[in-house]
């Protein structure tokens, strides 16, 4: 979510800091603001609304200094004001801060009591006041630091610079990600390596409940109860070019433009196409052995767990329960020994994923996560990962890392079903010809962006619009429902097709698009008769089809898209992408903030 920016060294650190930030602003945030030592003194500059807020303030105010942070903050405690935007201090200390400090309200009051003064609304200001509690006390920056993060519950990532101690910034993690990286005489904290692909290529992770002293000559790691530790540097693939938006009108259009080699790159990762067979990387279990699945994750990568759900259960022949993350761990089920903990998230630093995560090893489960970022939390506190190729995904609306996730999520249910003795040679050939077949129909979606446009009229005029889907068509039907309100503001609901004349009918008149997946095949005469129904109610029906479903279909809908007909096995897939580009051509028309809409982040880091 709020995204964190450290600097100590040799240049300007505000330019830096504030390019880090531009990086940084696929995580979603509301204010902005800049920290640097200015002769020894902490000097700092904010404004609430876009970086391009915080830099008409810069140009009017320059911000000078070598040592610096940075923040883009995503508002959890108190409005998105200036006074409340991070960094947070005192004359002695500043911080910036990304999480949910739990007990912050015991602190403040114990704070206020021992006399220090608040000026924010936010549990954030709690680190730096406690901190300057403990420097007034005598303590040296880093005995203040330590002592303050041994009071602090919930998540964070911070980074902290001081009063007269030019040349060191003190960051630490715990629920929420931070890295170091290393550059020559310079060193950096971010929030993820993203935000420092164009400085360095060198990386390390903190760990949780790590803290690290930084200064321009290396980076000193400690646990929590202060003891050094070691933690490795690691070269990452990422660079600065692979973030650009090459000519399009934004990261999303982009984005969409990458499903076929994003799902060709995912693919070939885990496709032997001499063999036509699956070829996972070693896993510390026997898949044949496994007796049973629990898929969970948040927002989309939920979705496309349900998807994996359909799959599993129908190829594999494997018992799979689902469950979003924020109510698994709550819901505390009875998991059976031995049974796979599948876990999907694009970040991998997912708050609600990784505490499922965690309940699921204490549960005795096979952890295997289908991941985006293969050196981020959850990749290291899992068995295994299964790796998407989709590169940096910059619009907070995910689409190619949903195609990637369920390209995966197909290879390792054409692995289980072998294992399992469910596939046969035969079977499995059929299904990994079809997979890779996919970017080839992927890439003929586009083709159909006319017809997209002319449904998009339609539904950029309603306030509410309905999503229908049967079979893995449900969840896909799911994914169209989300990608339209999260990027256009209009409300839309997904619901099963079969559901539809248990409630949702009651909904449906001439303002009220219907939009369908219904690609042909053995639930599509089931899919139609709930079309018809919605007709006789009025409804403008805009469908999604293939081109053996068209036909019957053009009679009945006012906007038929036709996208490449595919085996029924990857129809998902295939399905999804022109309801995600649907969603966009609607926010084209309705002028909404494609890339940061209002009150999302990227990367959820808090409960």
């Amino acid at each position: 979510m709020c995204g964190i920016v450290g600097v100590v060294g040799r240049n300007q650190a505000t330019p830096i800091i504030f390019d880090a930030l531009r990086r940084l602003e696929y995580r979603g945030y509301d204010s902005a603001g800049i920290a640097t030592l200015e002769n020894g003194h902490v000097e700092r500059r904010r404004a609430a609304g876009k970086l391009d807020h915080l830099a008409s303030v810069l140009a009017r105010v320059p911000l000078p200094g070598v040592t610096g942070i940075g923040h883009t903050r995503w508002a959890t405690h108190g409005a998105p004001t200036e006074n409340n935007a991070h960094p947070h201090g005192t004359e002695r200390v500043s911080v910036v801060h990304n999480g949910i400090i739990e007990n912050f309200e015991d602190l403040r009051r114990e704070l206020e009591a021992a006399g220090q003064t608040f000026s924010t609304d936010t549990d954030s200001e709690t680190i730096a006041q406690m901190i300057d509690y403990h420097l007034r006390r005598g303590l040296s920056p880093r005995e203040a630091a330590h002592e303050t993060l041994k009071r602090l519950e919930g998540a964070y990532a911070l980074a902290i610079i001081f009063a007269g101690h030019d040349g060191m910034v003190i960051g630490a993690r715990h629920g929420a990600p931070l890295v170091v990286g290393f550059g020559e005489n310079e060193m950096f904290l971010g929030s993820d390596s993203l935000a420092l692909a164009p400085l360095t290529r060198r990386i390390a992770y903190l760990d949780d409940g790590d803290w690290t002293i930084v200064t321009p000559g290396g980076a000193e790691f400690f646990d929590m109860e202060g003891r050094p530790v070691t933690r490795p540097i690691r070269t990452t693939a990422l660079i600065a070019g692979s973030v650009g938006k090459d000519g399009y009108r934004h990261y999303m259009e982009k984005e969409l433009h990458e499903h076929p080699v994003v799902i060709g790159q995912t693919l070939q990762r885990l496709i032997d196409p001499a063999t036509r067979r699956v070829v996972l990387p070693d896993l510390p279990f026997d898949l044949a052995c496994v007796p049973r699945a629990v898929v969970t994750a948040c927002g989309s990568a939920f979705y496309a767990g349900m998807i994996g759900r359909y799959w599993l259960e129908q190829y594999a022949r494997l018992p799979v329960d689902i469950d979003v993350a924020s109510e698994m761990r709550y819901r505390d089920p009875p998991l059976v020994p031995g049974g796979l903990g599948l876990l999907i998230s694009q970040s991998g630093e997912t708050a609600d994923t990784l505490a499922a995560l965690r309940g699921m090893r204490q549960a005795g489960q096979h952890i295997v996560s289908v991941l985006n970022v293969e050196q981020s939390t959850m990749a290291r506190e899992s068995d295994a990962v299964l790796g998407t190729v989709a590169g940096p995904e910059i619009s907070v609306a995910s689409t190619k890392a949903f195609t990637a996730q369920l390209s995966v999520l197909a290879c390792l249910t054409v692995a289980l079903g072998r294992a399992r003795g469910h596939l046969d040679a035969a079977a499995e050939e059929r299904m990994v010809t079809a997979l890779l077949d996919l970017p080839s129909r992927a890439n003929e979606v586009f083709e159909q962006r006319d017809a997209i446009r002319r449904m998009a009229a339609i539904v950029a005029e309603a306030r509410d619009v309905l999503y229908l889907g049967r079979g893995s068509s449900f969840p896909v039907a799911l994914e169209g429902a989300l990608k339209l309100k999260e990027i256009t503001y209009i409300h839309a609901e997904a619901y099963a097709a079969g559901e539809m004349k248990h409630g949702p009918i009651s909904l449906i008149d001439r303002t009220v698009p219907v939009v369908a997946t219904v690609p042909s095949g053995r639930l599509f005469d089931k899919t139609l008769s709930n079309l018809q129904e919605a007709k006789a109610r009025g409804g403008r029906l805009l469908v999604f089809t293939d081109t053996q479903g068209a036909p019957r279909l053009r009679e009945l809908a006012e906007v038929v898209v036709e996208v490449p007909a595919v085996d029924e096995f990857t129809a998902p897939i295939v399905q999804t992408i022109p309801v995600q580009i649907l969603a966009y051509e609607v926010a084209l028309l309705k002028g909404t903030d494609v890339d940061q809409p209002r009150n999302l982040a990227k990367s959820v880091t808090v409960e």
